[in-house]
């Protein structure tokens, strides 16, 4: 009989690095902070201990150098976890990760295959301002030869890491930071999940709601109350923003004619506006109202709460957006 433990993210992330580590000699940790203060957000707490300085290895604040350090020791047949802190900081490894990691197999005729994973935190709503808070994910989910995933919960958290280390291309994880202190039970024996489909969350027939990582929650707090005023919300989570799962998003809105994406990028250029072109593309016969998209307020992130709430997509907004649909 499987039995569950309740478990935060945050420990499952590092129940699965942790995992990787003991199966596999070629996988190691590095970056910012990941040895002796055990990572920025804690998730690698007492791996150095456990597995040693050659495993859990701290960089300098460079974060061009650790990613192309990591791509080097991928090409050299080693298993490295790269974490880069937060997407802003990723910024900083761009050229590494677009013109290096996501090409070279490509520019070498397929001889030269980069298995990196790479991992870093996304997302507001923790007071850290502009250059800790942003929803950049969308931009590498543009980027042809990486895979992009977005865990948005405990049992993914747990779960994505292994088979993207069996990737032989490079593979980037998105952790959103506000889900690293939600607790979900997990099943003691949970392993690895599949990295390829999205997942209907909720079923329902008058609308889907399409969401990922932070925003999954937002998504789910809606249909909550929608479900209030007799509205039933079907909740579709992307979980892999590259590539796209067309089929599960798709059959979704088939069913149920409605669609309404939340999404913490900024609207413009956004996934949203990718999935949203996706659906009038493969379902336009099918929808009875414009898709609507739920996005982050098109400005830095504030600092101050009450201006960082409003900035993000709220349960009320997304509630607003079907009611449009609805009618």
């Amino acid at each position: 009989m499987t039995t569950t433990t309740l478990t935060s993210y945050r420990v499952a992330v590092r129940e699965a690095l942790r995992e990787a580590m003991h199966r596999d000699e070629r996988v190691f940790l590095m970056g910012e902070d990941v040895g002796a203060y055990g990572g920025s957000f804690g998730v690698s707490l007492g791996l150095l201990e456990e597995l040693g300085p050659e495993r859990v290895r701290d960089t300098p604040l460079s974060e061009a150098a650790f990613v192309g350090a990591g791509i080097g020791a991928a090409i050299g047949g080693m298993r490295p976890v790269v974490e880069v802190m937060t997407v802003n900081f990723s910024l900083l490894a761009l050229d590494q990760i677009l013109n290096n990691a996501a090409t070279l197999l490509h520019m070498s005729g397929g001889q030269v295959n980069v298995p990196l994973v790479v991992r870093m935190t996304t997302g507001g709503g923790r007071q850290l301002a502009a250059q800790h808070s942003h929803s950049l994910e969308g931009w590498y989910a543009a980027i042809p030869g990486l895979t992009v995933l977005a865990p948005a919960t405990v049992a993914d958290a747990r779960g994505m890491l292994w088979p993207a280390l069996l990737d032989p291309d490079p593979v980037l994880i998105f952790e959103h930071g506000g889900l690293y202190n939600v607790e979900e039970p997990l099943a003691d024996d949970a392993g690895p999940v599949d990295i390829t489909r999205a997942a209907v969350r909720r079923p329902g027939t008058d609308v889907t709601l399409i969401a990922y990582g932070g925003t999954l929650s937002v998504a789910l707090a809606a249909a909550d109350l929608l479900a209030d005023d007799g509205v039933d919300a079907e909740v579709v989570d992307l979980r892999v923003l590259r590539p796209l799962d067309d089929e599960t998003v798709v059959g979704s809105v088939r069913r149920t004619h409605r669609a309404v994406v939340v999404d913490e990028g900024w609207r413009t250029g956004s996934l949203a506006a990718e999935v949203s072109a996706r659906i009038t593309e493969q379902a336009f016969y099918d929808l009875d109202a414009p898709v609507q998209r739920v996005c982050s307020v098109e400005v830095p992130m504030p600092y101050a709460r009450d201006l960082e709430q409003a900035a993000l997509p709220q349960p009320g907004r997304v509630v607003d957006a079907v009611r449009a649909v609805v009618g």
